[in-house]
């Protein structure tokens, strides 16, 4: 290869070099870096960091929440930001533009906190508590459970199914967790039985 350079391309080349290479020497090389670790810990001091689970989807990514009020002083905690947890060794402090927009979806005013019941032929759905709702769920599931059980199929053989009734699971819990609610389920004798990973 044939490159051209004259004496003045020289000059100019090696001293924009040696400019660069003494203001990486004086300390001036990561000075972004220096800026971002200066300013980072402003940002978040006083909060209370939380480590939890992204729950949009089966991956599981780990996010550390940050909230503002001591609980310990009887103080109301509010979150206040959200990040991928660098720790975390599905995501690595990574998230989805979902994951990243938790914090919209924490402060939603349509998100719904608190059960509610709407009664046959009613329009509007009514508060009521999570003792009353679980009882609720609870019941009805014995009903339907009593109602349509199937011990034996029609040659006699046992097969204990439950086929009015199906479960969806989280998929973004732990194996234990998963483990249980499997057991729970087809111990029930429900055979529809799926996680959010797959719809």
């Amino acid at each position: 290869m044939n490159m051209e350079l004259s004496r003045r391309q020289f000059m100019k080349g090696a001293s924009v070099g040696i400019a660069g290479t003494t203001l990486g020497a004086l300390g001036f090389g990561d000075i972004e870096e220096a800026l971002a670790t200066s300013i980072r810990p402003w940002k978040l001091a006083n909060l209370t960091e939380t480590r939890n689970t992204c729950t949009y989807c089966s991956v599981a990514c780990g996010i550390i929440m940050y909230s503002k009020g001591d609980l310990k002083k009887g103080e109301k905690a509010e979150i206040v930001h959200i990040e991928g947890d660098p720790d975390h060794p599905t995501n690595r402090g990574t998230l989805c533009p979902k994951g990243a927009g938790l914090l919209d979806m924490v402060h939603a005013k349509t998100r719904t906190l608190y059960p509610q019941i709407r009664k046959a032929g009613s329009d509007t759905f009514e508060r009521v508590s999570w003792d009353a709702a679980l009882d609720r769920v609870a019941r009805l599931l014995k009903d339907d459970r009593d109602k349509n059980f199937v011990a034996k199929n029609n040659d006699g053989v046992t097969v204990n199914r439950w086929l009015t009734t199906g479960f969806l699971a989280a998929s973004a819990t732990t194996n234990e967790t998963a483990f249980v609610t499997y057991k729970v389920v087809r111990s029930a004798g429900m055979l529809a039985f799926d996680n959010q990973a797959r719809v």
